[in-house]
């Protein structure tokens, strides 16, 4: 059976990564634009490595180091659009995981199809901890991959009869 084409990854508006990537890193409000500008346009979109991957690597926008048992907040300049019953699931670089033990801090990242039209354009952002117990600092480049998406159909019970419509990302759904 061949792959469906379910989804497309797309940067966010300019404005909406400046706004997010300020929050992020407040350092940056006293920069001037062309510096947060060129970060933008350096951003990759999320592919896959080879014809066999399920996992689309997410590249890094910034450089950044994590100490052992430090966390970072990345705005990753990165919507997806998908079908519905579909969600994008998200989890650290294999490799990166074990060498560091590099930790998704929601353990795995879930995106629903109706984040992509959320009031943030469905920003994705990760929050990572370096849990390494062997002392390793983690240090990566701008363009580095450091997490993978992966695709996955949902079903639904037969007595669903949600209708609500979401605005927003955490607890956007107040359940």
């Amino acid at each position: 059976m061949p792959n469906r084409r379910i989804a497309k990854f797309e940067k966010v508006s300019y404005v909406q990564f400046k706004s997010d990537f300020i929050d992020c890193f407040p350092k940056y409000r006293e920069t001037n634009d062309a510096a947060i500008k060129a970060i933008y346009d350096a951003i990759k979109l999320p592919r896959r490595a080879t014809k066999g991957s399920a996992g689309y690597d997410f590249f890094t926008p910034i450089v950044f180091k994590l100490e052992p048992g430090q966390t970072i907040k990345i705005p990753t300049g990165i919507r997806a659009w998908m079908e519905e019953e579909w969600v994008l699931q998200f989890f650290p670089r294999s490799g990166l995981g074990f060498k560091y033990r590099l930790q998704l801090n929601n353990t795995v990242g879930i995106i629903d199809s109706d984040y992509y039209g959320s009031d943030n354009e469905g920003h994705i952002f990760v929050k990572l901890t370096n849990d390494s117990n062997e002392g390793k600092v983690l240090s990566l480049s701008v363009g580095d991959g450091f997490m993978q998406g992966i695709f996955f159909s949902y079903g639904l019970t037969i007595d669903d009869d949600s209708t609500k419509e979401r605005n927003g990302g955490f607890g956007s759904t107040n359940i």
